[in-house]
């Protein structure tokens, strides 16, 4: 079998690529950063584990984006993982041009810089270890220095064919005996 050269695509792999991911569920998050115009985040579903020795995880980003591009430029980070409390977060961050940071969010900024939001399930600061191009995103990792307690108990936030699902105890798949 002769593989494709890197330029050459199928017709209609990436809509069907799209599709397929589309229907694979992800936890959602916000990522944060102090760009150079002020704190800069988005909503991300892409954030993965990668080591847990020492503790590193990873996303894509999107840098045509101004808060992408934010991101990218930072040494740091703050990943905040969300709750079903946090949907409206998750909305905003997901919007375009929409004001992230404003009075009526519980927000501050971190001693190191990175704007920190109160009430999601937990909040991973870290610092930028890599950044690698892919497609039209690009990959970044980063260790994770500090876990803060989002103060959110509200079960997770997940996401899937565009729409926000929450997971509780009655969704959890048990073995039979």
């Amino acid at each position: 079998m002769v593989p494709l050269p890197p330029d050459a695509q199928r017709p209609g792999l990436a809509a069907a690529f799209r599709a397929a991911f589309a229907g694979h569920p992800s936890g959602v998050a916000i990522v944060t950063a102090a760009g150079p115009d002020g704190p800069a985040g988005i909503t991300a579903s892409s954030v993965i584990s990668v080591s847990a020795e020492p503790p590193v995880l990873a996303l894509s980003i999107m840098p045509r984006s101004e808060s992408g591009a934010a991101l990218l430029t930072g040494e740091t980070l703050a990943v905040h993982l969300l709750t079903t409390a946090n949907r409206g977060l998750a909305e905003l961050f997901a919007r375009p041009g929409s004001h992230r940071f404003g009075f009526n969010m519980d927000w501050y900024t971190a001693p190191t810089g990175e704007p920190i939001i109160r009430g999601v399930g937990a909040v991973l600061r870290g610092k930028t270890l890599d950044r690698m191009p892919a497609g039209t995103g690009v990959v970044l990792a980063a260790q994770v220095l500090e876990i803060l307690d989002g103060g959110s108990t509200a079960p997770p936030l997940v996401y899937q064919r565009q729409t926000y699902y929450a997971l509780d105890p009655w969704s959890a798949l048990r073995a039979r005996t």
